[in-house]
C-alpha cells in the first residue's frame, strides 16, 4: 500500500477545506479575532470572459501602407497606451495583445459605451500648443502645423493658382506635461489642468513673456481645443485648457494627455458588440452540457469498477473543486473555450484513473496479494500516465504559444484552462484517489475481488 496514509489524509483535508473556502466565496477575508481588523481581503469572483458576459472586441491594424515597417517595439508601446487608455476609462478586465506584426486585439467584457471607448482608442493623441498670432480660432477648427515638418517642406511654394496653406508654428508639443486632470473653475464648468516639465515650463514662459495680448492656440490632432488668449505671462509652468467640455469629454481627453500619444496610427478593421444575453445563455447550456457529462461519468465509474470507481468518483469531485478554486485564486478568465478545456482536463483525470484500475484489475486477475496488485498498478501505469499527460501539457503550451502570437484569446484561454486541468488531475488520481482507496483497502477485509473490483 502507501506509507504516511494519515499525513496524506490530512494533507488532503486542508487542501479540500481552503479550495472550498475560495469556490463559496467572492472575496477572501481574513480578519484579526481580537479587534476585528482586516488582516487579508482579497477579492475572487470568478472572471467571465467577453463571449460570457458580453461587450466589445475591436481589431486594429497600422494605418500605414503596407511596405512601411512597424517596429515591434512601437507596436508593444501602442498596445500599452490602449491599455492604459481603457483602464483610465474604468474598463475593467479588458484584454489588449498583439496579433501578428501589424495588428492588435482589444476585448472588453462587459462594456456599455462601446463608442466613447472606440474614439479614444483610436485618437492619436498629438496634443500641440500652437502660435495663432492675432487669429482667433473657434474650437473645432482644423488647422495645419509645422511640427513634424522639416524647414523645407513647410515653406513648399503652392502650384499656380493654388492658395498658400497656412501654416502655424507649434511652440510646443504634449510630450513637455507631466501632469494632467479634470478640475472645474469658478462657474463649474470642467477644465483640464495641466503642469509642465521644467523644459516645458522654460518655452511656455518664455513665448508667454514675448507673446502677450496673442493667441495660442490648444490643438490636439491638429483640430482646436480652445484657444486662449494669453493675457499675462505664465511663468509658473502649469496651465488649464478650457473649452465645452462635460465631464466625460473633458476625462477622455486627460486619458488620451495623460497616456500619449500613439507611437503609430490605428485604423478599425473589425469591431464586434457580443450581447450579454447570448453569453448568459451560452453559459448556462455549457454548465448543463458539463453537469449531465459529469453525472454520466460518475456512474459509468461506480458501475463498472465498483469499489476503484466510487473513490474515484470522489476523487473527480475533489479535482473540480480544487480546479475551480485555482481559477478563481489566480485570476483566470473564462470563456466558453476556457470551460471546454477544463471538461477536456477532466476526461484526463479519468483516464489516469482508468489505466490503474486496469492494471489493478490485471494482477489480480493473475493471481496477485491486493497488496501487491496495489503497488503494482501504480507503478506499471505510470509511464503511460506520464506520457498521455506529458503529451496534453506540450500541445497546451503550443496553443498558448499560437494564440498570444496571432491573438487568438479564445485558443489562449482554451490552453490555459487544460494545462491547469491536467496538472491538479495528475494531483489528484495520483494522491487522492490512491490515497483513499489505499484507507478503504486497509479497512475493509475483501475477500470476493469479483464483486468489489468488477473482474
Amino acid at each position: 500500500m502507501i506509507k504516511r496514509q494519515n499525513t496524506r489524509l490530512v494533507v488532503i483535508v486542508i487542501v479540500i477545506a481552503f479550495a472550498l473556502w475560495i469556490d463559496l466565496n467572492d472575496t477572501l477575508l481574513i480578519s484579526n479575532p481580537f479587534n476585528g481588523s482586516v488582516i487579508y481581503s482579497r477579492d475572487v469572483s470568478p472572471q467571465l470572459g467577453l463571449d460570457l458576459r458580453g461587450g466589445l472586441q475591436v481589431l486594429l491594424e497600422a494605418d500605414l501602407p503596407e511596405d512601411v515597417d512597424v517596429s515591434a517595439e512601437s507596436m508593444e508601446v501602442a498596445r500599452s497606451v490602449i491599455e492604459n487608455r481603457t483602464n483610465a476609462l474604468g474598463v475593467a478586465e479588458n484584454v489588449v495583445q498583439i496579433a501578428g506584426d501589424r495588428r492588435i486585439v482589444g476585448e472588453f467584457p462587459g462594456l456599455k459605451d462601446t463608442e466613447g471607448v472606440i474614439n479614444t482608442i483610436q485618437q492619436t493623441g498629438l496634443l500641440e500648443f500652437v502660435d495663432v498670432g492675432d487669429t482667433p480660432m473657434a474650437a473645432g477648427t482644423i488647422i495645419q502645423t509645422d511640427y513634424g515638418l522639416s524647414p523645407s517642406a513647410a515653406e513648399t511654394t503652392p502650384a499656380e493658382g493654388e492658395e498658400a496653406p497656412i501654416v502655424y508654428h507649434t511652440v510646443m508639443a504634449g510630450a513637455a506635461l507631466e501632469d494632467v486632470g479634470v478640475t472645474q473653475d469658478t462657474l463649474g464648468q470642467f477644465q483640464i489642468a495641466f503642469a509642465l516639465n521644467s523644459e516645458g515650463s522654460d518655452v511656455f514662459a518664455e513665448h508667454t513673456i514675448a507673446n502677450s495680448g496673442k493667441f495660442l492656440a490648444i490643438v490636439l490632432d491638429k483640430e482646436v481645443i480652445s484657444a486662449p488668449r494669453i493675457n499675462e505671462p505664465i511663468t509658473g509652468g502649469s496651465g488649464v485648457i478650457s473649452g465645452q467640455f462635460d465631464y466625460e469629454s473633458a476625462n477622455a481627453l486627460t486619458v488620451q494627455l495623460r497616456y500619449g500619444s500613439l507611437p503609430v496610427p490605428l485604423k478599425i478593421v473589425e469591431s464586434r458588440i457580443i450581447g450579454p444575453t447570448l453569453g448568459e445563455d451560452s453559459l448556462q447550456r455549457s454548465l448543463k452540457a458539463g453537469l449531465i457529462g459529469i453525472i454520466i461519468v460518475v456512474l459509468f465509474m461506480a458501475i463498472y469498477y465498483r469499489l476503484p470507481g466510487i473513490t474515484a468518483d470522489i476523487s473527480i469531485l475533489f479535482y473540480a473543486a480544487i480546479a475551480f478554486a485555482v481559477f478563481k485564486g489566480i485570476g483566470v478568465t473564462l470563456t466558453l473555450p476556457g470551460i471546454a478545456g477544463f471538461m477536456l482536463s477532466t476526461g484526463s483525470a479519468l483516464d489516469a484513473n482508468i489505466l490503474v484500475f486496469e492494471r489493478l484489475k490485471e494482477e489480480l486477475r493473475r493471481g496477485r496479494t491486493l497488496k501487491q496488485a496495489f503497488d503494482m498498478a501504480w507503478s506499471r501505469a505510470w509511464s503511460s500516465i506520464r506520457d498521455s499527460n506529458a503529451a496534453v501539457l506540450i500541445t497546451s503550451l503550443i496553443l498558448f504559444w499560437f494564440g498570444n502570437a496571432f491573438g487568438a484569446s479564445i485558443v489562449k484561454g482554451f490552453a490555459i484552462t487544460l494545462a491547469l486541468g491536467v496538472s491538479i488531475s495528475l494531483f489528484s488520481a495520483l494522491y487522492i484517489t490512491r490515497t483513499l482507496l489505499a484507507v478503504v483497502l486497509d479497512k475493509i477485509k475483501i475477500t470476493n475481488f469479483q464483486r468489489w473490483f468488477g473482474i
